[in-house]
């Protein structure tokens, strides 16, 4: 549920597919810049009620998936 829904979120920012969206996916290959982040950050943190901190350990789709789970958990 959670990957569905933030690869959805991404593939509104990005070029990408949702369903070209893994959890293995690097948040470098997606063609976003810091600002699109940002976004998605916000938008994030406003669908899934919590707080995200995008820092150096944020380095994939399910490194993002993982700690919204540890978040709304």
């Amino acid at each position: 549920m959670t990957l569905e829904k933030v690869a959805e979120m991404i593939s509104e920012i990005s070029d990408m597919e949702a369903s070209e969206i893994t959890t293995e996916t690097a948040l470098s290959d997606l063609g976003i810049d810091s600002l699109d982040i940002a976004e998605l950050v916000l938008n994030l943190e406003n669908e899934f009620g919590v707080k995200l901190e995008m820092d150096g350990s944020l380095k994939t789709v399910g490194d993002i998936v993982a700690k919204l789970d540890a978040l709304k958990a």
